[in-house]
């Protein structure tokens, strides 16, 4: 199964449906009925997770001892954002990259 930001940020019930399918953890009618996906996808929102008190100011010490800032873990959350930090080259390089991953496991029918 292959998520898509753009497809979770537009259609995030559907995506959060079809992932509790694909691991074999499908909703139950009475889930989906007491809001229970609603419920997770508030609780898995860009909004709640970036103001964690984890997430808030301050750094963490990565592999090496250098400093990092929590902040450099979040990017805005909005489609399209990432022109803001990838060159067009950067786009199709990661692009020929995945492409050409992807192909060596696709499945062919």
């Amino acid at each position: 199964m292959f998520l898509r930001y753009e497809q979770m940020k537009l259609h995030p019930t559907m995506a959060l449906k079809e992932l509790g399918e694909f691991i074999g953890c499908p909703f139950s009618k009475q889930e989906l009925d007491n809001g229970m996906v609603d419920d997770i996808l508030k609780l898995c929102s860009f909004d709640n997770l970036s103001n964690l008190e984890v997430n808030k100011p301050g750094t963490m010490s990565m592999v090496g001892g250098l400093p990092v800032e929590n902040k450099s873990f979040f990017r805005r959350g909005k489609i399209g954002d990432s022109n803001n930090f990838l060159t067009p080259e950067m786009v199709e390089k990661i692009n020929n990259i995945t492409e050409k991953k992807l192909s060596q496991h696709a499945v062919r029918f």
